[in-house]
């Protein structure tokens, strides 16, 4: 057994380590401590901290601060993370206490092993490579966490938008496909006036787009991070040439436009940033939410219901009730909406609770985050191929309330008055008797003169 372990210490003291592992003692202490959600940390915020530690490395050996051979191990180290490998030695969970310090250590360490592994070392060995003292070199938790919570972020928001975008295709193919249906338009639940179901489809599409430009918004300020700040933002222990070119190297491994805060202390402190971009999540969850609940009321029934429009059926609905089928992918669109919305009153709390010169609390906002934008994007693509694509429509059914509602007393009270309109409509309600028959019954219009003020196109 003692081949199969190696042994190692920290300031609270010495624990056995696999002899495999490329994590060390940090990362192993702190998987003891926080075995709470049984989830790691997101696979993107590990290939982050992979990239800030590789903008480091070139960074610390252009300034004189790290041996050009060292940084060579380390970047190549940092470059097989990126790639997707050793992700099984990420082991500390989402949520820590340490305001990320366990998932910093957990990478210094798995790359340090890694570096001291490509010297010909062996891992364990920090004398060749050490995970502060070379890894870590010029950073702090605090600037490198935070920094790679907002790369990972833009990074899982642009599949999310793509897959928004093609959810609002969809909707808007489907408008198109129904501006010539007539429903009858609802407010507070009850019969209002004629609009076209295209118009209903159309107006969500827009919505979502607006939502689409409060992302894009939010994402702008994501692009500048606080690297270089180290501690609380006075950049100690990171010299002056470092902190001017690092956010520079870390841009061109990533391959996106980042600036340095003008502020450092100030972002390393304050995380609104991140409230802005989950506020836009929320707001999409709001429009998805009610969009998905309209579809499950206008598909209601279908024989006791509203019955107006068909959802695809795409599995049983009932393990008691033959032939049942529920609208199972917008109760899904709901329940990740109500997740997002829920998730959103987290990241407030967390990015609330900061004290001082240092918010705490990030591993739990960006564990929530980018759940939150992870669902999102897998449940647009369900709703949109699973349920908006196939959506038909029953024009009788739509037209036969349409008929029967009192839409006409908004036509007609400026022909007839309000008290004559309101006193047809009461009569059209209590004999159930379409409006139309009553007039006609009554011989207060003419059929033609019925026909031009009665049809739909004129109020939509």
């Amino acid at each position: 057994m003692a081949g199969e372990i190696r042994f190692e210490s920290d300031s609270i003291g010495e624990l056995s380590v696999p002899k495999n592992a490329y994590y060390g003692v940090q990362s192993l202490r702190a998987s003891m401590n926080f075995p709470i959600t049984e989830k790691k940390i997101h696979k993107n915020l590990v290939i982050n901290l992979a990239r800030i530690k590789k903008a480091a490395a070139f960074a610390n050996a252009k300034i004189g601060e790290l041996d050009a051979e060292i940084a060579r191990k380390i970047i190549a180290a940092c470059d097989e993370i990126i790639n997707g490998y050793y992700y099984s030695e990420f082991i500390v969970d989402a949520i820590q206490g340490g305001a990320g310090t366990s998932a910093n250590m957990n990478a210094n360490e798995v790359i340090a092993n890694r570096a001291i592994e490509l010297m010909g070392g062996v891992k364990g060995d920090y004398s060749i490579v050490h995970p502060n003292d070379h890894v870590n070199r010029s950073q702090s938790t605090n600037d490198v966490f935070p920094t790679a919570g907002r790369l990972t972020t833009l990074e899982l928001i642009e599949p999310m938008l793509q897959a928004l975008k093609y959810l609002i295709d969809t909707i808007e193919a489907k408008a198109e496909e129904f501006y010539p249906v007539f429903k009858i338009g609802r407010t507070q639940l009850q019969d209002a006036v004629p609009i076209r179901l295209g118009q209903s489809f159309g107006a969500v599409a827009s919505a979502l787009n607006r939502d689409i430009a409060k992302v894009r918004q939010a994402m702008h300020a994501l692009q500048i991070v606080n690297l270089g700040g180290t501690a609380i933002g006075t950049g100690i222990n990171a010299p002056l040439a470092y902190r001017e070119i690092v956010v520079d190297e870390l841009s061109r491994v990533c391959g996106i436009p980042l600036k340095p805060a003008s502020d450092l202390i100030d972002a390393t402190q304050n995380l609104d940033d991140f409230i802005e971009i989950s506020g836009a999540l929320k707001s999409i969850s709001v429009t998805l939410n009610k969009f998905a609940n309209d579809l499950r009321l206008l598909s209601s029934g279908p024989g006791a219901g509203l019955n107006e429009i068909n959802l695809p059926p795409v599995q049983n609905g009932s393990s008691i009730m033959p032939g049942k089928v529920n609208p199972v992918i917008p109760e899904a669109v709901n329940q990740v909406c109500f997740n997002v919305i829920g998730n959103d009153v987290t990241i407030t709390m967390a990015a609330s609770n900061g004290q001082l010169e240092l918010n705490a609390f990030e591993p739990v906002l960006f564990y929530k985050l980018f759940e939150s934008i992870d669902t999102m994007k897998n449940i647009l693509m369900i709703f949109a191929d699973q349920c908006v694509a196939g959506i038909t429509v029953n024009p009788d059914v739509m037209k036969h309330n349409l008929d029967h509602s009192t839409y006409l007393a908004t036509a007609l009270a400026p022909v007839l008055g309000y008290q004559v309109t309101a006193e047809l409509a009461k009569e059209s309600i209590s004999r159930k008797v379409p409006m139309r028959k009553i007039i006609l019954e009554r011989g207060i219009l003419t059929e033609s003169q019925l026909d031009e003020i009665a049809d739909p196109a004129l109020y939509t």
